[in-house]
């Protein structure tokens, strides 16, 4: 049996496993009506809230973009991944509480309920472009290049580079829509929790092999290599002339990474589809936690790749992951590899269209058919899931002739909304009055500026600085907008909750104070330890290391005591932001 045969049929394996336990768990779960095929029925535990999260988020475009940067320059840009963590633990302690008590099926009803549907709809539609034009096709793209590269399809088949990616993209997309379609949520759920623990594995063996290599036969010695020739690779703290600064990481990225995390309806479905709060908090955290491997994982191999490579350099940055394995990984386990990246291009691809049917049902069709049965929407959402698929297959081709690398393509365009709908989702949170005018004024105004200031005139490129800063810069005159215009276009009536059609168990975890403090501490770590005070020094971590990194655990371990105690007088009800006396 030659290589590439046993590669694809155990790649055909893992990837039929999948689909047979997910319908398995999919079958006994008997979902039934809308609810049951968009929202898993309300019934996903903590397990599968988190793996669902990772799949989603960590898509191929993260394992190929971010592993391309570090090739190019350095770890700066672990920024979008590792701070993460801070707004994950946002939504378990503050969004999802409140999402889960209001009884939401999609970020957008709650804008509905808070401004108007006007408002809604134009969030809804934004989103959906963006899911269809931007990160579907994105993720089937690099999902196309690194099979390619890893099977020299091109070679095999004899065809043009455009036609063998093009063919890659088809038969990706046409297989992740089908779970999408067929499955709804659960499926979607199941079939990324499985295909995580498969990319967990993969995208920490793939480092440890690159090491090995490195080292040549040595993993240590591998590291060392790291720590002594040019330690500046390993420098997660961005300076101005980097993709990602680190003053970025205070500005617009906080911000940037709250939208994607607390207002994103591809993300937060899967929490809002939770036993109870309790699971939901768990899931989210546990998401939270996973994406502290980042450094090691998503950046670490472009590092490798660029030392292993470093007298034939890469043609294109995009191409260090795809090529690092496709020259380090054993012949024997590249089928379970290829399986576990074809399953995260599904299950990230999936994901956004089971989010877009949502959007697409819950705020159109069903605002158009108030009266419309289970039946109707469900099939209505199977219908444009199809549509939206294939428009993904459409656009997904043309990202290859995108000039620079396509983590930054994808950050500099989700741009166009993610500012102003964070800022109308705060202002709503902690703003009763604000009527609907100044946040459809905010949601027009921003498109126009972004269009025009940073992808027209490149202002971001005038100035000298990240177009990061400059997606701050407008999120701070948007929220002074929605606060000076707040008494001119007020509500007639204060905003209140509604009460959900249906009851949600709202004690919270137990642990969720307490993880959430560790959750920070770790974070911290890890900045300390990639940055000029540990290991990118040239000559090792400065002496002011080690006394940073216990301070920040001593003050982590004073926090977690404080969360204990704050949790046992803490109460909860159902109709309010309280806690119970028994949290889980």
């Amino acid at each position: 049996m030659s290589t590439s045969l046993f590669t694809f049929l155990s790649m055909l394996f893992f990837t039929v496993l999948v689909a047979v336990i997910s319908y398995r768990f999919t079958r006994q779960a008997k979902d039934v009506g809308a609810h049951g095929y968009f929202m898993a029925s309300g019934g996903l535990n903590g397990w599968f809230i988190a793996g669902s999260m990772m799949l989603t988020n960590l898509s191929i475009d993260q394992l190929v973009g971010l592993n391309g940067d570090s090739y190019a320059h350095n770890l700066s840009s672990m920024a979008w991944e590792a701070t993460a963590a801070v707004s994950t633990i946002a939504l378990a302690l503050f969004f999802l509480p409140r999402y889960l008590r209001g009884g939401f099926s999609t970020l957008p009803e709650f804008i509905e309920k808070r401004y108007d549907r006007t408002t809604r709809r134009v969030v809804s539609a934004l989103m959906v472009a963006t899911y269809t034009l931007v990160l579907n096709p994105a993720s089937l793209y690099l999902g196309a290049i690194t099979f390619n590269q890893i099977f020299d399809l091109q070679g095999i088949l004899g065809w043009s580079y455009p036609a063998t990616i093009s063919l890659l993209i088809v038969a990706t997309g046409v297989i992740g829509a089908a779970y999408a379609v067929l499955g709804g949520l659960r499926a979607v759920a199941v079939s990324d929790t499985i295909n995580g623990i498969g990319l967990l594995v993969v995208v920490i063996l793939i480092p440890i092999i690159g090491l090995w290599t490195l080292g040549q036969g040595d993993v240590l010695s591998g590291a060392q290599t790291l720590l002594h020739d040019n330690p500046q690779k390993l420098n997660a703290i961005g300076g101005s002339e980097d993709k990602v600064p680190f003053g970025a990481v205070f500005t617009g990225m906080i911000f940037a990474n709250l939208f994607y995390w607390c207002t994103n309806q591809a993300i937060v479905q899967k929490s809002m589809a939770a036993r109870n709060l309790a699971e939901g908090q768990k899931g989210v955290l546990l998401s939270g936690c996973l994406k502290l491997l980042v450094p090691l994982a998503m950046l670490m191999p472009g590092v490798i790749a660029w030392h292993l490579f470093r007298d034939q350099p890469l043609a294109n940055s995009d191409l260090a992951y795809p090529a690092l394995v496709a020259a380090l990984m054993p012949w024997w386990m590249k089928g379970f590899f290829v399986a576990v990246i074809f399953g995260t291009v599904m299950s990230h691809f999936n994901a956004i269209i089971n989010g877009t049917a949502t959007l697409l049902t819950y705020d159109f069709y069903k605002s158009i058919r108030p009266m419309a049965s289970d039946e109707a929407l469900v099939r209505f959402g199977k219908r444009v899931s199809v549509i939206a698929a294939l428009v993904s297959l459409v656009v997904a081709p043309m990202l290859m002739y995108t000039p620079e690398g396509i983590y930054a393509v994808l950050r500099r365009f989700t741009g166009f909304f993610n500012m102003p709908i964070i800022a109308i989702m705060l202002f709503g949170f902690f703003s009763a009055r604000g009527g609907a005018t100044p946040a459809k004024l905010v949601l027009g105004l921003h498109a126009v500026c972004y269009a025009v200031l940073v992808l027209g005139l490149k202002i971001d490129t005038r100035l000298g600085i990240s177009f990061i800063h400059v997606m701050g810069i407008m999120f701070a005159i948007e929220m002074a907008l929605l606060v000076l215009l707040r008494k001119h276009f007020d509500r007639a009536t204060p905003y209140v909750s509604p009460t959900p059609a249906r009851t949600v168990d709202l004690t919270p975890w137990r642990h969720a104070g307490s993880f959430s403090v560790v959750l920070f501490a770790a974070l911290v770590s890890i900045y300390l330890t990639f940055s000029p005070l540990g290991v990118a020094r040239v000559g090792g971590p400065s002496g002011l290391y080690l006394p940073l990194l216990a301070l920040t655990w001593l003050l982590a371990f004073a926090g977690v005591a404080l969360c204990r105690r704050r949790f046992r007088h803490l109460t909860v009800t159902h109709a309010l932001p309280d806690y119970e006396t028994n949290p889980r």
